[in-house]
């Protein structure tokens, strides 16, 4: 977990720094600490394998991950429902990509055998999972999981 209940740590997506934030603020659009550029909350963000640890399993949120690839042409298909999850849920769920051909140890250990496959993270642990275009599914999973 992180220090507050509803705090997350994400990676600046321009000068590479962590980010400490707090998620019942996430809507008043937070800056980077260091390059004061903005941390966009409501649409996924990247995640690379060495900040998966610190941004996705001691979030104080619900994170939901997409494992990708950019080969994967249902992937491409199914981005538009997740940045309308991720505007929908702002302070409320953390969604994340990770490029699993980027992340082949991720894609191992959590034994992603299709893609795209979503993984919804609660208290660091997986809650619910996903596999394939199926929108209506990871829409059910994130309501369940965050009401």
């Amino acid at each position: 977990m992180g220090e507050s209940a509803d705090e997350i740590q994400v990676r600046c997506g321009f000068c590479l720094s962590m980010n400490r934030i707090r998620m019942d603020r996430a809507k008043d659009r937070p800056k980077c600490g260091k390059c004061e550029k903005p941390i966009l909350l409501d649409r996924p963000l990247k995640v690379e394998a060495g900040d998966f640890r610190t941004t996705v399993l001691q979030a104080g949120v619900p994170v939901l991950v997409d494992f990708f690839a950019d080969w994967c042409g249902p992937c491409h298909m199914l981005a538009p429902h997740l940045d309308q999850i991720a505007g929908e849920r702002v302070g409320h769920l953390l969604v994340v990509k990770v490029d699993s051909d980027r992340a082949q140890d991720l894609s191992r250990t959590y034994h992603i055998t299709g893609l795209p496959t979503l993984v919804l993270f609660k208290d660091g642990a997986e809650a619910h999972r996903v596999v394939g275009m199926d929108p209506q599914g990871i829409r059910t999973m994130v309501d369940q999981a965050v009401a």
